[in-house]
């Protein structure tokens, strides 16, 4: 594999065609660059509203917080899916089985929009309450967590529509849309939170509200590129079999992060401090993260479409280029992020300790993003390509074979406390970027996808 790593590379190096890679790459990257952008300001705005409740209304979010991602995994897999499908139908010139593919995706989410927003509103009780958490959490988790239940058709439908306008060349009407989103959601916020009797649940409340206004205008211009929303179980087949590994993923992933809170909450002391400050910690995380999943995202439309064309050599490089230029903006923004890292801390919090180790996470888990940024960015390509269970393996690898077994036995039970915790996933984040190369450079993604687009 070494072998071929280094001629692969130098061919890319020297090839003419870079410029108009970087140039493509990059008309993709810079609007969902933006839309990740939002992203992080609006969860930077949570968690400062959060922050104005105190300690534990910190602590509560972040955990419901979690509790949210987990319930909304299917449909951050449906977009993925969509994304690989009609990416690849966009560019093949097949417009019958893309109008298909196109209403397919849209009633997938619909549905299972639907049944995870029931589910989250009659269940969220009982839900929290099998969970470890400490007593005076709960009270704040549960009412948060029910409205919160109820954006979920809202995400669903915003998430699919908006993967259907970035695979079909609209990546700037998606970040039209997420503008608007954002500034509904930031303002309502505040005036939610402080203005009203709902408390910290305002910061929910303004979910709802901002994702309900975003699904409808992103479903307005998906209808556009159609001349009529057609279900096919053939292509929801397609669309499922690429998502579900994605899911697999997202709940590995997201369950991952919750069983995290739950170590952290055995530490003998300052336990409830430190989770507070892995809420803001992954805040902050994500003003570098979130772009390299804007460069996720990107990478698999670039390689959809490539693919749909036939070119799977222009396919292959194209990821390369992609990776690499989210790989220099994680770099650079790591820089900024750890030289700022005690006003931005204090920004987030007055409370002494959750400062300290915010501080310390920043310092800790920063080191590694550049490489992470790298290993996201080849999974979204071969993601985009339909390689989803290879991604999903790997990820399970480093999620519950390397991070959470060392965490727990280093940080708890020879205990090595919290900076044990943060230096393993460091360490989960390198094995799980050597693992998404090596499974990018063998190229068995290009003749999966070849087989999926004739089926």
């Amino acid at each position: 594999m070494r072998g071929n790593i280094r001629v692969d590379l130098k061919f890319l190096i020297k090839d003419n065609k870079i410029r108009t890679m970087v140039r493509e790459s990059w008309a993709v990257s810079w609007p969902m660059t933006f839309i990740m952008l939002y992203e992080f300001l609006i969860g930077l705005s949570d968690v400062y509203v959060a922050s104005k409740f105190g300690k534990v209304a910190q602590a509560a979010y972040g955990f419901a917080f979690q509790l949210y991602f987990i319930f909304i995994i299917i449909g951050i897999a449906l977009s993925v899916g969509a994304v690989s499908v009609v990416s690849r139908l966009f560019t093949s010139g097949d417009k019958e089985k893309f109008d298909t593919a196109v209403g397919s995706s849209v009633a997938a989410a619909v549905v299972a929009g639907l049944v995870f927003g029931a589910f989250g509103v009659l269940f969220s009780n009982d839900l929290i309450n099998v969970l470890g958490l400490p007593g005076e959490i709960k009270p704040l988790a549960i009412p948060f967590l029910k409205i919160y239940s109820l954006a979920f058709l809202f995400d669903y439908i915003l998430m699919s529509t908006n993967g259907v306008l970035r695979a079909c060349a609209m990546v700037n009407k998606s970040l039209w849309v997420m503008t608007i989103v954002c500034v509904m959601n930031i303002v309502l916020n505040f005036i939610l939170a402080f203005g009203t009797p709902l408390g910290l649940n305002g910061i929910a409340a303004a979910t709802v509200i901002s994702l309900f206004t975003g699904a409808v205008i992103s479903l307005f211009y998906t209808k556009r590129l159609v001349s009529a929303f057609k279900v096919s179980f053939a292509i929801m087949k397609n669309i499922l079999g690429i998502s579900w590994p994605s899911g697999l993923l997202q709940a590995l992933w997201q369950l991952g992060a919750l069983v995290l809170f739950l170590i952290l909450g055995l530490l003998p002391e300052h336990n409830i401090e430190i989770m507070a400050a892995l809420t803001n910690g992954l805040k902050i995380e994500s003003a570098i993260f979130l772009p390299a999943f804007a460069f996720d995202m990107a990478n698999a439309v670039v390689i959809g479409n490539l693919l749909g064309k036939k070119d799977n050599e222009g396919a292959f490089r194209a990821g390369v280029v992609t990776a690499v230029m989210g790989v220099i903006t994680a770099a650079v923004m790591t820089v900024i992020i750890m030289l700022n890292a005690r006003h931005i801390a204090a920004f987030l919090s007055n409370n002494d300790i959750v400062v300290r180790e915010s501080i310390r996470y920043i310092y800790i888990a920063l080191i590694a993003e550049p490489i992470m940024a790298w290993g996201i960015i080849l999974g979204g390509g071969l993601s985009g390509a339909g390689d989803t269970r290879s991604v999903m393996v790997i990820t399970a690898i480093g999620v519950w074979l390397v991070r959470i077994p060392l965490c727990y036995i280093l940080g708890i039970h020879f205990g090595l406390g919290v900076t044990a915790v943060w230096w393993v996933m460091n360490f989960s984040i390198i094995v799980q970027a050597v693992l998404l190369t090596g499974r990018y450079w063998n190229k068995k993604w290009i003749a999966l996808a070849e087989r999926s687009i004739a089926a």
